[in-house]
């Protein structure tokens, strides 16, 4: 997943106050957008230490990981053994086509040089839809963050980009896009701000996306 940064360091984070908050933000803004139902099944594509993983698992999802890094696997497994954990590439997933209800990767596609490729593999082996968390370009947080530790080699995408993956891979689908996350400074500034931009205005830090199969 993320450039050789130990999982557990990397894990740490989610525990403090400020990584617990965002990643609450984030995870209900994609609920917001795909609507899951109980015992739904969901592959969490890019799954690292298995933050989201777990959060989909708890509420009531049976959920695959999938992931090329084996520690972050290890990880992961070490956390939640109720999860099935995956060594694989987005890429080229081992599964037959719409095995899972949905996919997920939660900015595990902004480290994979062909996102088009991982999507497509995405929407084979999904029934309903996929749901992305991307990092925005058009945002604070990439004018703060681009060059800090844990963002090395990220790719910074648009909402332009998606459409264009889209049109790429010819994908026929209904596209929803909400941003969270607007600014990267102090704690409290942030939750301040959270509560008082609307999650349709374009520049949050946090891309939520749902790619949703037509029936």
């Amino acid at each position: 997943m993320k450039n050789n940064i130990n999982p557990a360091k990397y894990n740490a984070w989610y525990q403090t106050d400020k990584g617990k908050w965002i990643a609450n933000i984030e995870f209900n803004l994609l609920l917001n957008l795909f609507h899951p139902e109980t015992m739904h099944s969901l592959l969490d594509v890019g799954c690292g230490t298995g933050q989201f993983s777990q959060r989909f698992n708890k509420i009531g999802l049976q959920v695959t990981g999938v992931d090329h890094d084996l520690d972050m696997l290890d990880y992961a497994r070490s956390i939640d053994q109720k999860i099935n954990y995956i060594q694989a590439s987005a890429e080229k997933l081992p599964f037959k086509d719409e095995t899972f209800d949905y996919c997920s990767a939660v900015t595990s596609l902004c480290f994979i040089q062909e996102p088009q490729q991982a999507l497509q593999e995405m929407w084979r082996v999904s029934k309903k839809g996929i749901v992305l968390g991307l990092l925005n370009r058009f945002s604070l947080l990439y004018l703060v963050k681009r060059n800090s530790q844990g963002y090395n080699g990220a790719r910074w995408d648009t909402h332009a980009s998606i459409y264009q993956w889209c049109d790429e891979i010819k994908l026929n689908t209904d596209i929803s896009i909400r941003t969270a996350i607007w600014c990267p400074l102090d704690f409290h500034t942030c939750k301040l701000l959270e509560n008082v931009i609307p999650d349709k205005f374009n520049y949050g830090g946090f891309i939520a996306v749902f790619l949703k199969k037509s029936q």
